[in-house]
């Protein structure tokens, strides 16, 4: 072949290579151009999917089934300071002193004294102002209402939930005739009477009242910078000990 037609020949292969890549890159651009008109054309699709969604009703899943009206009742016992929550029944202090020594006597002692760390339920009267006061149910607790709460929820320890509603308005009343709240052990205590019984400091306690006491310290510019003189430290807690030192307060040996 002479140099002529080998020349002619290689042009012609050049152009046949040529021509699929020019054809790729023009379908490549195309492709892209395509892609751009497909976005463009889902964008406003998207845009309403949120919208058609957030109307569209939620999918059940068939999973569980509405709580029956006695479970929902088995969870439901809190009892409120006024007495909204007591169940029906009834017990007196008699019938709870033989439930106290069996249950809680342990913890709690014969006569709600306390055993070792577990908490102290009576006495303590007089005691709230004192250097170390005793905070008992009697002594300190505003609603006697709290005593079936607490008593429901948690009682006795370590088999919580094993009393029944006539055993804890028993116990109930037995704490209170410890504390001497009631007096009479024959006293029948139910759920219409136990909101009614006035402890010894209900009166010790109030509404928050910060809304209104603490008012005149709100400032929308607090001050931020030189507001005041440094404090002054008269005393340090290893030199004066944190408990107050006054002759009214218990010895320590």
């Amino acid at each position: 072949m002479s140099k002529s037609l080998k020349a002619l020949a290689g042009v012609a292969v050049v152009a046949a290579m040529t021509l699929p890549l020019a054809q790729a890159g023009a379908e490549h651009k195309l492709g892209h151009k395509a892609k751009d008109t497909l976005k463009e054309a889902k964008a406003p699709a998207q845009a309403a999917m949120p919208a058609a969604a957030a109307a569209a009703a939620p999918v059940k899943l068939g999973l569980g089934r509405p709580a029956l009206p006695e479970e929902i009742a088995a969870w439901d016992i809190d009892v409120r300071p006024d007495g909204q929550g007591l169940p029906p029944g009834r017990g007196t202090a008699k019938e709870g002193d033989a439930l106290f020594q069996e249950k809680c006597s342990t913890c709690h002692g014969e006569f709600g004294e306390g055993v070792g760390r577990y908490p102290v339920l009576s006495g303590g009267h007089g005691t709230l102002k004192a250097d170390r006061p005793d905070k008992t149910i009697g002594s300190y607790w505003p609603d006697a209402t709290t005593v079936y709460d607490y008593v429901r929820h948690a009682m006795p320890f370590g088999n919580a939930r094993s009393l029944s509603n006539d055993e804890i308005y028993a116990l109930t009343a037995y704490i209170l005739n410890m504390n001497d709240v009631i007096k009479d052990q024959d006293f029948e205590l139910n759920q219409n009477n136990l909101a009614k019984v006035k402890m010894p400091n209900a009166d010790g306690f109030y509404e928050d009242d910060r809304d209104t006491a603490e008012k005149a310290f709100w400032n929308k510019n607090p001050c931020m910078k030189d507001c005041g003189s440094a404090p002054k430290v008269i005393g340090r807690a290893i030199a004066v000990d944190v408990t107050p030192d006054e002759k009214a307060g218990p010895k320590v040996d």
